[in-house]
């Protein structure tokens, strides 16, 4: 067998990574790990179903890599939000991916265990059978099927409430742009949902609140201020992560990518990510499948 399984399920391989890291560097990492292995298969003819085989060696370097970034995620110096992607429209219309790897799920994702969230992740977004799963997490089957049910009520409980469509985000994204663009406070606060939140990631690299601000008149307030850059600042939407996202460019006061979450009309969570670490891969669209 050539190298022809490696390379048709390469953005499968890099997707499951990226889904249990919330980092694309870490989950590139991961893919060039799987590959070394791959390539160090003997008889690749006797290995009988090449995408299980290497979906578990990618699950299981994705566990031996969350377990050390668990440990240095706990120095992080505010907020950790995942890194952002560009994303193809293709992704967006697909909506069980687009909201597996969105950053509010990503988000979510980080609250969970390493194995409940590889369980998760495998079950639930690339729905593979619970004895494949426990061959990749070294556990029984009926262990999986546990903790596959606790992770999902887990997720329930905090993932976004609800899908909204392109057309509708656009047009959310379209009035909160203007009412920040102008410092329009009461704009902002017509945008906003009432219990609305803010979170941004500066990783101790670029000026960010520490620590989440709620509701709408705190967020409001603190957005009004964005209007006396925004003469230097250049502001494009694109699709991050499968969804309608805003970057703004211009100096290091300003880079920044936005996602969000909009509910009923209005948006209901920002994530501000700012660390220029993870902001490099706002140019070429990522490879993302199922």
């Amino acid at each position: 067998m050539s190298d022809d399984a490696f390379v048709t399920h390469r953005g499968l391989l890099f997707t499951v990574a990226y889904e249990m890291l919330g980092s694309a560097a870490d989950a590139e990492d991961v893919v060039q790990e799987t590959w070394l292995r791959w390539a160090g298969v003997a008889d690749r003819d006797e290995v009988r179903d090449p995408r299980a085989y290497l979906v578990r060696i990618a699950t299981r370097q994705a566990l031996n890599r969350l377990r050390t970034l668990a440990r240095q995620r706990e120095d992080y110096v505010g907020e950790w939000l995942p890194e952002p992607l560009l994303t193809s429209p293709d992704v967006a219309e697909d909506v069980e991916l687009a909201a597996s790897v969105s950053i509010a799920m990503l988000t979510v994702l980080e609250t969970l265990g390493p194995a409940e969230r590889a369980v998760f992740v495998l079950r639930e977004v690339f729905d593979l059978p619970y004895e494949e799963i426990a061959e990749a997490v070294d556990k029984s089957a009926a262990a999986v099927r546990q903790i596959a049910n606790r992770a999902r009520k887990h997720v329930a409980a905090r993932r976004p409430r609800m899908a909204v469509s392109r057309t509708e985000q656009q047009q959310v994204v379209d009035r909160f742009l203007a009412a920040l663009t102008t410092g329009d406070v009461q704009g902002l606060m017509d945008v906003l949902a009432p219990d609305v939140v803010l979170v941004a990631d500066g990783g101790g690299l670029a000026a960010a609140v520490k620590h989440p601000i709620t509701g709408v008149r705190r967020v409001a307030a603190l957005l009004s201020h964005f209007a006396e850059f925004a003469p230097s600042a250049e502001i494009t939407t694109l699709l991050l992560n499968g969804a309608l996202a805003v970057r703004i460019d211009g100096s290091a006061e300003l880079n920044t990518a936005v996602t969000f979450v909009v509910e009923d009309g209005r948006i209901a969570r920002i994530y501000a990510i700012r660390n220029p670490h993870k902001l490099g891969r706002l140019e070429e669209v990522a490879d993302l499948r199922r």
